[in-house]
Formats: C-alpha cells, sequence, structure tokens
C-alpha cells in the first residue's frame, strides 16, 4: 500500500472582491504557472483594475506561505489562481418613460495557491 505524498501549498482568499470574475480571470490567466517573482512583476505593470487587487493577494500568499508553512521564497510559483462568481448587488437606475433599469455590480471570489518547484 503506498503513502500518499503530502505536497505543501500555501493560499490566500479575497471573497466578495467589488469586480466581476470576468475582469479578474483576464490578469489571473497571465500569472497561471509563473514564479513568484515574475508573476509580482507581470501583476505590477500590467493595466487592468484587477491587478492591483491580485498583487495584494499574491503578496498575502507569499507571506502565508513563508511564515505559516515555512516553505522557500525561491522555488515558490503560482500553482492555481480562480476566480468565481460572488453575489450579485442588485441596484436600480431611473430610466425613460418612468420605468427602471437594473444594474448588476458583480464581486468575486479570489483564490491563489502556492506550491514549491522540486
Amino acid at each position: 500500500m503506498e503513502e500518499e505524498v503530502i505536497i505543501p501549498e500555501a493560499r490566500a482568499t479575497l471573497r466578495y472582491a467589488r469586480i466581476s470574475a470576468r475582469k479578474v480571470k483576464i490578469v489571473a490567466d497571465l500569472i497561471r504557472g509563473k514564479d513568484i517573482d515574475e508573476a509580482l512583476a507581470i501583476v505590477k505593470y500590467a493595466p487592468k483594475a484587477s491587478s492591483e487587487i491580485i498583487e495584494k493577494l499574491l503578496k498575502s500568499a507569499i507571506a502565508n506561505a513563508e511564515n505559516n508553512h515555512h516553505l522557500s521564497h525561491e522555488k515558490l510559483y503560482v500553482a492555481e489562481i480562480y476566480a468565481n462568481q460572488g453575489p450579485t448587488l442588485k441596484r436600480i437606475r431611473p430610466a425613460a418613460k418612468g420605468s427602471a433599469v437594473r444594474i448588476r455590480k458583480r464581486t468575486s471570489h479570489i483564490t491563489i495557491v502556492l506550491k514549491e518547484r522540486d
């Protein structure tokens, strides 16, 4: 019987971020699988609204890895990053002829998982 090898990982999650998951996924796809230093550089200079949010979350995940899980900074890479849709805030805006239009303010849940390269 084989023993399962547990690969140490560090994660950081941001829930209810006030940005749509669709916008977050654009930047998430850029850094998936990259080393953390490269990922930080990409996020820092990506001209997207979500890059600031992802940068802060990535730094949090790095801190979790180093302080809580004792992983080395040099070997870390972005193993997983995903953005799921959160609850939508529904607002109403007046429209023509006394009618109303619904405005959907979307939220998202963003998760980053870091692992060590062998």
